[in-house]
């Protein structure tokens, strides 16, 4: 939509004429040269020009008197197109302002809920810190050294009221958060902060990447799929060197419990092809990868819990839900004043400590 600056108190127009069509020209004004044109009001009689002014002109006033307008046009009704493609309609979206009582008590069990958020750092800080003695440099020239240092914290501390009232509030039409306040939702940039991932690098796209160490040719035992029986399986003894195969059953571990939180909390195969890039310090944009898994999982969660049946357990990293909203609401948030003492080098590390510790049903 144009905007026309013209003041009829003290603009002094010269009018030019351009023709559209042979018969009918088209009178263009210029305040003064090098000004954006505009269409000045054409002369028509007093019940067409009030028409004409409702419909095509939005005038306003600045703070010294003189008059301004906008230029419509405005649409014909009758014309409208009743297709939105920019915000496509979901017929499975609730409204937000509905009869329906929320009956508390399909929430009673919040820790299977969230069950598949990361596993307590006890579980894997032995085995990460074997591996980071020797593949720090490959982490910091793949761009995931300081992201893969927030798993040495409390990710898997969790507020649950405080995620399940905001999911609530999540519209899988326009992907935000409609809060009083207006539509909030994570960035890239959010995620940027939190983890310290760049925001640019390679687009993944796990069909055309080449299996560059084939799966075969490595030591991974996929029999032992669950987290536990996978890091006994694949974790080094002290002191030994770290193979190429290790590393890569590492960051397979790392990329399905502490990253994007498999549903099945086991490491799938499905991983590989990406844990394989990073170790072949491949720059790959994972930040837009996070973020992409975190607005599908707020869809998901949010689909879920508004299930006749109950809620089903809510997967996807929203361990990053829960930081994020640390951030929002750090105001609200209070640190004990050991907490607060301690100086963190990672934002996402400073905001494991926001997270209320409040007792799991």
């Amino acid at each position: 939509m144009a905007t026309s600056a013209a003041s009829a108190s003290t603009a002094t127009p010269t009018t030019s004429t351009v023709s559209p069509t042979p018969s009918v020209p088209l009178p263009i004004s210029h305040l003064s040269e090098g000004a954006n044109p505009f269409v000045p009001i054409p002369g028509m009689e007093e019940a067409s020009l009030k028409i004409f002014q409702s419909q095509v002109l939005l005038p306003f006033s600045l703070s010294d008197g003189s008059m301004h307008a906008f230029l419509g046009p405005f649409s014909n009704p009758s014309k409208k197109k009743t297709h939105n493609d920019l915000l496509p309609e979901d017929d499975s979206t609730l409204p937000f302002v509905y009869s329906p009582t929320i009956d508390l008590s399909l929430f009673s069990d919040t820790a299977k809920m969230f069950r598949a958020f990361p596993p307590p750092k006890d579980k894997h800080i032995q085995w990460l810190e074997h591996i980071e003695a020797s593949k720090q440099s490959i982490w910091k020239e793949a761009g995931i050294f300081d992201f893969v240092q927030l798993s040495k914290y409390d990710l898997n501390v969790f507020d649950p009221q405080m995620l399940l009232s905001s999911v609530f509030f999540w519209n899988r039409e326009t992907r935000a958060f409609e809060f009083p306040c207006g539509f909030v939702c994570p960035t890239l940039l959010d995620i940027v902060a939190i983890t310290r991932l760049k925001p640019l690098g390679d687009r993944y796209l796990p069909d055309t990447l080449e299996e560059e160490i084939p799966m075969t040719e490595t030591s991974i035992v996929w029999d032992k799929k669950t987290y536990s029986t996978f890091v006994s399986a694949h974790h080094g003894e002290e002191g030994t060197p770290v193979t190429d195969s290790e590393h890569i059953a590492f960051l397979l571990y790392w990329l399905s419990a502490c990253v994007f939180c498999t549903p099945s909390l086991q490491v799938p195969k499905y991983y590989y092809t990406l844990a394989q890039a990073l170790h072949l310090k491949k720059k790959i944009c994972l930040s837009k990868l996070l973020l992409a898994s975190f607005y599908n999982c707020l869809d998901e969660a949010s689909k879920s819990l508004f299930r006749e049946t109950g809620p089903r357990n809510l997967t996807g990293p929203l361990w990053l839900l829960q930081l994020w909203l640390n951030a929002i609401f750090e105001k609200k948030l209070k640190l004990l004043p050991l907490q607060a003492s301690i100086r963190y080098n990672l934002e996402g590390a400073r905001l494991t400590a926001l997270t209320p510790k409040k007792k799991i049903c």
